[in-house]
């Protein structure tokens, strides 16, 4: 379908992509209203090549900016670029002043950084490093929350507003999660004119910056023995984390759905596209295809092209022209008048862009990095049909095929787990106070069930409001805090169940991909190899890991673990349940061995090895 094509947005104030200088298909640095470009001034270099950049953004909106797309190099099936671009995929692991796994997504600019792409370590090449004892610290709360999107955001104010003493722990430099993101620094800004979610994350993440709540920045949860003891780190300290209730509010990460192609530089996630507009003002590419299914493929394609980026095309996996959509449009209004006018302003936005409908991108090309992609219609089980297939010319391609709940910590502390028959993703059983089957332990957002920023937020109140009254604090007018906060969260979640209704399309997992489509990212495994593997010995996800080595790389099954789980299903020809995929298991995020295991202090400088032989020898009174 076409809407009704509009005029050229390129010459709005603030939102025409710089053309001048860049080379041919190069992605450019864009405007949004409210934010005042910063100056583009400093220089590091890519691969000895002095590149522009802004200091303070992310090493990888700097390469994209420039148009240097690829990160890493593996050992046979090319180069790698940005895929998530929040720190899951490990996918632009970089090396930056000699310092080999980095990732671009998470480190900033400073001047005169030296980049170069990563290369796989030759075997036993980094063996007998030197590394120094990290120090540890013990810290302690009433209430601790892990992780500061809306939910965490949320949680943590609820509970130190009650009068709990509250430590919120997040991996991020800036708080307010993927959907609450801000500009980075550097950036002026016009309040007046930022959109509603810039003004919301702000407020948010102004309350508690203003509040009593303790808060660990780059910090990530690795492990935990229980509630009263979290294991933490940063790049430079240990912690031992002990908290009489915890909250977990970790987010998600986007489903990786794999297809011919699907690794190239230029391919990436409407997630990492976002974060790139948002927060630094850098446009995926020129001419780019967005795909997927759900709203905020919507979202990312209408705010590419307000920033004069040519969207060539929207394709989506839901049939949404069919008659029962005015239905569900119907449930949309009556939930949420105001969210579901914004969803139709994107639609809006988008006139005179394709939109196709139970459609998706099947395969894309190109030469170190993506120029092209074919986009298929879908038959009612997500399989690609031949008739009707396109091919267009782009440099960058967004992919959103809904997201995964981050509950690696909640199964590892065996909180009761669920499977959503619509995402095929294990959910985290809790009340609507975010309460879990563990004592102690309260989950809330997306984190425990994909259900949106605002279910999350209110959530998150709930809980934290629950974890303050478990450790005895109960401020006055709790009771009415509590009800307004249900009438909220109930409001939000039958907005959720319409607009999924609305959304409801084909779940993919390997119904777009060839047998050597790589499925394992990080391993370099193949749908092929995982298919052979998938005889009736190796009916499980573990055993199609230990077979294939999917699953085994830094990103830790993240991406390939849904597609492993399916293969197994099949394999064993039983249903998917809450034993599928990989067993949760310490540690939950990558983790530095450094960081596992403390590191004995070195023996004195004058001690000789033959004295330290003796030593062992010499038998103890």
């Amino acid at each position: 379908m076409r809407l009704p094509r509009l005029a050229s947005r390129g010459g709005r104030p603030g939102g025409a992509a710089r053309r001048d200088a860049d080379p041919p298909g190069a992605p450019v640095r864009v405007g949004k209203p409210g934010i005042a470009p910063a100056p583009v001034d400093t220089e590091i270099t890519y691969e000895g090549e002095t590149i522009d950049a802004r200091s303070g953004e992310s090493v990888a909106a700097a390469l994209v900016a420039a148009g240097r797309l690829a990160c890493r190099s593996t050992r046979t099936t090319g180069e790698r670029g940005v895929f998530c671009g929040m720190g899951v995929c490990s996918e632009c692991a970089i090396t930056i002043d000699g310092q080999s796994g980095r990732l671009a997504c998470m480190e900033k600019v400073i001047p005169g950084l030296a980049v170069a792409k990563d290369h796989p370590p030759r075997p036993l090449e980094r063996a007998g490093t030197e590394v120094a004892e990290l120090p540890e610290e013990e810290l302690d709360a009433d209430v601790v929350v892990v992780g500061a999107g809306p939910a965490g955001l949320a949680a943590a104010l609820a509970a130190s507003d009650a009068g709990a003493s509250v430590l919120l722990v997040d991996n991020r430099r800036a708080g307010g999660g993927q959907y609450l993101k801000q500009p980075a620094e550097g950036f002026a800004l016009d309040e007046a004119a930022l959109d509603s979610q810039y003004l919301a994350g702000r407020a948010l993440l102004a309350r508690v910056t203003t509040s009593p709540v303790r808060t660990l920045r780059e910090t990530w949860v690795w492990g935990s023995t229980g509630v009263d003891q979290l294991l933490a780190a940063s790049p430079n300290r240990r912690y031992v984390i002990a908290g009489r209730a915890l909250v977990l509010a970790t987010g998600a990460f986007e489903r990786g759905v794999p297809f011919p192609g699907w690794t190239l530089p230029g391919v990436m996630t409407t997630g990492a596209a976002q974060t790139l507009l948002r927060s630094y003002l850098v446009a995926a590419g020129r001419r780019v295809l967005v795909s997927g299914n759900g709203p905020l493929n919507l979202q990312v394609a209408a705010e590419l092209r307000a920033a004069g980026v040519e969207v060539v095309a929207v394709a989506e996996t839901a049939p949404l022209f069919r008659l029962s959509a005015a239905v569900h449009l119907v449930g949309l209004l009556a939930a949420s008048a105001r969210d579901a006018g914004q969803g139709l302003g994107y639609l809006r936005d988008l006139a005179g862009v394709e939109l196709l409908a139970r459609s998706a991108v099947v395969a894309a090309g190109g030469d170190g990095r993506v120029e092209w992609a074919e986009v298929a219609p879908l038959d009612a089980r997500g399989h690609p049909l031949r008739a009707g297939r396109r091919r267009f010319h782009v440099d960058a391609v967004c992919l959103g095929h809904g997201f995964v709940p981050s509950a690696e910590l909640a199964r590892t502390l065996g909180c009761a787990q669920s499977l959503d028959e619509r995402t095929g993703a294990l959910t985290v059983v809790r009340d609507r106070r975010g309460r879990t089957s563990v004592e102690g332990v309260w989950c809330a957002g997306d984190g425990g069930r994909i259900a949106g920023a605002h279910v999350a937020q209110a959530m998150g109140a709930l809980a934290g409001l629950d974890a303050a009254r478990s450790v005895g604090r109960v401020p006055p007018g709790a009771a009415a805090e509590e009800r307004r906060l249900t009438e909220v969260l109930a409001r939000h979640e039958r907005f959720q169940r319409s607009l999924w209704r609305l959304f409801d399309g084909p779940r993919l997992v390997d119904q777009l991909a060839s047998s050597d489509t790589v499925v394992c990212r990080c391993e370099e495994v193949t749908l092929g190899q995982l298919t052979k593997a998938g005889a009736p010995w190796s009916a499980s996800a573990g055993a199609l890991k230990r077979l294939t080595r999917a699953g085994m790389g830094k990103c830790q099954g993240r991406y390939c673990g849904p597609v492993l789980a399916e293969l197994a299903r099949r394999a064993s020809s039983e249903p998917p349940g809450v034993r599928s995929g990989f067993a949760p298991q310490a540690p939950c995020l990558p983790t530095p061995l450094v960081t596992l295991a403390k590191i004995p202090s070195p023996p004195p400088a004058a001690a000789s090895r033959e004295a330290a032989g003796a030593a062992l020898m010499t038998p103890k009174p």
